[in-house]
């Protein structure tokens, strides 16, 4: 990672555009709602103790949802949305001389930013895991930008549409070789057939033979990336800002309840990544997206989310690091009273927050609501002195 002008064009964390655009330079809304999705993200990943959490925090077990289901999808939401500000000016420009390698690069950093995380701290080739939050990002935003650069705004709204069609019919369809038929069940469905075919011993080490960001699975992800791209094309017409909230919250219900309807013969389901999942979180996150814009940048609530900026404006680095330092917090260990060693952060936690709370519940939110705090303190220094760090 490296520090770059705000400036300059980055496709995950900014959202900037030109003169010639009704919607700002820098659309404050998105940067709170991302903001908002990545501290959640940062809550339900780091819980004091991972035997004693709240349901809505943790995922939901297989089909269903939680709101700790919504968060991913929410950001490759926005991911799309910001595609068209960092990419609107090029996409009409007569040249886009450099900008698919510039888009590959930052692809490939991402990747490998989520394949170093996975290997950290052992660094164990023969098993390490390849799939990943961070390579899913990396794929869709691979994806997404080139559409948005190579189509129109019918041709994506078809693409998404035959995308999760498609992928409903192979899922539901087709029979998976070595079991005879098709069916939705962890280890014997099409996707996590595919991912033991392609990628058999570097698979999600709880499960081993299947993946919650498998390859198959990808696919309807960009979709949601797709909804993301529509929605920030939507933003860059010249309507009022009251219709293109109206539009927002009118598309965004809709949505939603196709993806609950589309339930009953597609379940819900974020490892598969189902069809009617990305309905649903993409119907909610363009709620989500409206109710930040009417708020912020329309009727000027600014104040409040200042933190939610500071967060979503050092998104990509706030994702990585939240990730490597307890692992590497818990590499030195110490002693506890009887002589056992812990790694610092559960000695930590330990000592200093569940002693204090009867419920270990509550003492788990304690200690996840301490580290997103210790956060917003770091981000907010941040964003005082003007250090936004991307990829």
């Amino acid at each position: 990672m490296r520090d770059l002008s705000i400036t300059e064009m980055s496709h995950l964390q900014s959202g900037s555009s030109k003169a010639g655009s009704t919607t700002p330079n820098r659309l404050l809304s998105l940067d709170a709602f991302r903001g908002l999705t990545v501290a959640g993200m940062i809550l339900v990943n780091n819980p004091g103790d991972w035997g004693y959490i709240y349901p809505p925090l943790e995922h939901a077990s297989w089909n269903g949802w939680t709101p700790t289901d919504l968060i991913f999808p929410f950001f490759l939401f926005i991911v799309g949305v910001s595609i068209t500000f960092a990419l609107g000016v090029v996409k009409t420009a007569e040249k886009q001389t450099g900008i698919v390698g510039k888009i590959v690069k930052r692809s490939l950093v991402l990747f490998g930013l989520g394949v170093f995380l996975n290997l950290f701290p052992s660094f164990n080739f023969a098993i390490f895991r390849i799939p990943g939050v961070l390579q899913r990002i990396a794929l869709v935003y691979l994806v997404c930008s080139l559409l948005f650069l190579k189509t129109n705004t019918r041709q994506q709204v078809w693409i998404a549409i035959v995308v999760l069609l498609g992928y409903w019919g192979l899922m539901t369809l087709v029979p998976v070789p070595g079991v005879g038929y098709a069916n939705l069940e962890p280890t014997t469905n099409l996707g996590a057939w595919l991912d033991r075919l392609l990628m058999n011993g570097h698979l999600w080490r709880t499960a081993k033979v299947w993946d919650p960001e498998g390859f198959l699975s990808t696919l309807p992800a960009v979709s949601t990336g797709l909804l993301g791209i529509l929605t920030g094309t939507w933003l860059h017409t010249t309507h009022t800002p009251d219709r293109k909230v109206a539009g927002l919250f009118t598309v965004g219900v809709l949505i939603s309840l196709v993806g609950v309807v589309w339930d009953g013969a597609f379940p819900i389901n974020k490892s598969l990544w189902t069809s009617s999942y990305v309905l649903l979180a993409g119907g909610l996150a363009m709620l989500g997206l409206a109710t930040s814009y009417f708020l912020i940048d329309i009727l000027g609530y600014k104040r409040w989310a200042t933190l939610p900026v500071a967060f979503g404006v050092n998104a990509i680095t706030v994702f990585f690091l939240s990730g490597l330092i307890p692992r590497i917090m818990n590499m030195i260990h110490l002693a506890k009273p009887g002589g056992v060693e812990i790694g610092v952060k559960e000695w930590l936690y330990q000592t200093a927050i569940a002693p204090f709370f009867s419920d270990p519940r509550n003492a788990s939110l304690a200690g996840a609501l301490t580290f997103v705090g210790i956060w917003a303190v770091i981000l907010w220094l941040m964003w005082r002195k003007k250090v936004i760090i991307k990829v």
